[in-house]
């Protein structure tokens, strides 16, 4: 089994990712746990000094100045849990929680959270012994952190709540005395530390972040098909044309496009037609990609430092013995940049809707109407662009910022909140949709294909094009279209495509 050691300081997106899609040996390293202990130390010293700590022995949020007595500490942090364990909605797909468990044992291992270690191993324990919380979706607005969805994730700790376990949902305390775990008996400041933090909104930005970074590979590779497809002319793909406006992401985008095509006898055929341009949708590929690439790489900086963030409060710092109050917790570097992601692949799914269209249009593709070989008795693909339509007009309303919208809380003492969980959910449901759209294109592209034997396409294309078609049969008649999009979008996130024309073609 891979192992994963984690030490606060030097988890990466792939990590994460690996960790989410098959087990992972995950420990604590000796300096992280060494630095846990010291940050302990000094709360408890805290304690026995008899000293006003915010959230150790007094309320929180506007509670804050209700000083609480010696023997209630640690009922107030069983109270916390329970008190915000008002989440809402459907639960969290499975592999977020998976990803928060690990984020949140990562952000704790820094040594500035004041828990215990078993704390830490607890959260660990959840992960290897496969016991995921059932976290509803709903209830979060990204500031004091995910608080909600982060207490239903510890009432399991707690034996409450529920799981999932061997593929049941049961009750917390069934699920980890299944899973040959004990429940977790909290101590001062300890549910505060497991409730403040932005891993439920960084997991979900995290993984939408690496799908969409698989897709715009993708969406490269079937635009690259439409271009074919629709006898577009590759001139606009031209390495100068690229190099006069100097965007990394354009000049990446049009490379692979001119890799993919490379030898095409698609584009040889109508070499002297006389065309001079195509639509902005095949035209502007470069530049719309390239924008999409730009941004996914600002978004994966902000997100590498916040997988690596201490965002709890208060924070200890073990080597001047103080208890600091801040706001670590406030989701909007995520919130933001959740935002961006959701903007920009929104667009990569306009544009390729764009071009699937054209390749339902006989007029532009000088194909038969909707891609039907027997058109009038038989519709093609005319609703698998109208699905495609669809998509992307719903991606325009969840493309709209969260992150622009506060509402205040708890009795205005959390008066500007980032709205950075819903930010990511969105952006979460933007790259599901695009990769439905993509995988669309691809299917209208090959059809296209077929509809234009013998000649051959591109070096690049036909590994795609055979790829497509071990799933996904020639249209010649009808059928239902469903499990074709359905299997056509497994095969785009699991990235099996890709892999397979990088065998040949060089594409990033």
């Amino acid at each position: 089994m891979p192992e994963l050691a984690l030490d606060g300081e030097s988890l990466t997106l792939e990590d994460l990712q690996k960790a989410v899609a098959a087990p992972v040996d995950v420990t604590l390293t000796p300096s992280a746990l060494e630095k846990i202990r010291k940050s302990r130390q000094v709360v408890e010293e805290k304690i026995r000094a008899g000293e006003i700590v915010y959230g150790v022995n007094t309320g929180f949020g506007k509670l804050a100045q209700v000083v609480i007595d010696a023997k209630d500490t640690t009922a107030l942090q069983i109270n916390l849990v329970h008190s915000h364990a008002a989440g809402v909605g459907p639960p969290l797909p499975r592999e977020v929680v998976r990803a928060a468990l690990i984020l949140k044992a990562n952000t704790l291992a820094k040594g500035f959270s004041g828990v215990r270690p078993e704390v830490v191993e607890g959260l660990l324990d959840l992960y290897r012994r496969d016991v995921t919380p059932v976290v509803p979706a709903q209830g979060s607005v990204g500031a004091s952190g995910d608080l909600a969805p982060l207490a239903h994730l510890v009432l399991v700790l707690l034996g409450e709540g529920q799981a999932e376990y061997d593929g049941k949902v049961l009750p917390g305390n069934v699920a980890l005395r299944r899973a040959g775990l004990k429940p977790l008996k909290l101590a001062a400041k300890e549910g505060l530390a497991l409730l403040n933090g932005t891993q439920i909104t960084t997991a979900l930005a995290v993984l939408a972040l690496l799908r969409a970074e698989n897709l715009v590979v993708n969406a490269d590779l079937a635009a690259a098909m439409s271009l074919e497809g629709l006898l577009g002319t590759p001139v606009a793909f031209d390495p100068r044309i690229q190099e006069a406006r100097g965007f990394r992401g354009q000049l990446q985008t049009a490379l692979n496009v001119r890799k993919l095509v490379a030898d095409s006898e698609i584009v040889a055929s109508h070499k002297d037609c006389g065309k001079v341009q195509d639509a902005y949708s095949l035209r502007c590929v470069p530049q719309v990609h390239g924008t999409v690439r730009e941004a996914l790489r600002h978004v994966r900086e902000v997100l590498s430092t916040e997988i690596n963030a201490a965002t709890d409060n208060p924070l200890v710092f073990a080597d001047g013995h103080e208890v600091l109050s801040g706001g670590n917790f406030h989701a909007q570097p995520v919130a933001a940049v959740a935002d961006y992601l959701a903007i920009v692949v929104s667009q990569l799914a306009s544009m390729s809707e764009r071009r699937i269209q054209d390749l339902m249009d006989p007029v532009v593709s000088q194909l038969p109407a909707f891609l039907a070989p027997h058109g009038g008795l038989h519709s093609g693909f005319m609703i698998a662009q109208v699905t495609a339509a669809s998509l992307v007009s719903e991606n325009k309303t969840l493309a709209h910022p969260a992150s622009v919208d506060s509402i205040p809380t708890s009795a205005n003492q959390e008066d500007f909140v980032s709205m950075g969980t819903w930010a990511a959910r969105k952006a979460w449901d933007v790259v599901e949709n695009a990769e439905r759209v993509i995988a669309i294109e691809l299917l209208a592209a090959a059809q296209a294909f077929d509809l234009r034997k013998p000649l051959k396409p591109g070096v690049g294309t036909a590994v795609a094009y055979s790829k497509i078609r071990e799933i996904v049969s020639f249209m010649p008649e009808d059928r239902t279209l469903h499990p074709d999009i359905e299997r056509a979008t497994r095969l785009v996130q699991s990235g099996e495509l890709i892999n397979a024309v990088r065998e040949v073609v060089a594409i990033d």
